[in-house]
C-alpha cells in the first residue's frame, strides 16, 4: 500500500513538471504561429546551384 502512495506522489509530480512546461512554452510564444509551419513544405527554399 505504500508504494501507492509514492505512485501516486510521483505521477502528481511529474505531472506539474510537464504542466510548467506548458506554461513556460506558452509564456515563450512557442504557440503563437499555428498557419506557417503547416504551409512551410510547399516552400521551396533550396536555390539551384548555377553552372558556368
Amino acid at each position: 500500500m505504500n508504494i501507492l502512495y509514492f505512485l501516486i506522489g510521483c505521477s502528481v509530480v511529474m505531472a506539474l513538471f510537464f504542466l510548467g512546461a506548458f506554461f513556460w512554452a506558452l509564456k515563450d510564444g512557442q504557440h503563437d504561429d499555428v498557419h506557417t509551419p503547416a504551409v512551410r513544405i510547399l516552400f521551396d527554399d533550396d536555390k539551384p546551384e548555377e553552372t558556368e
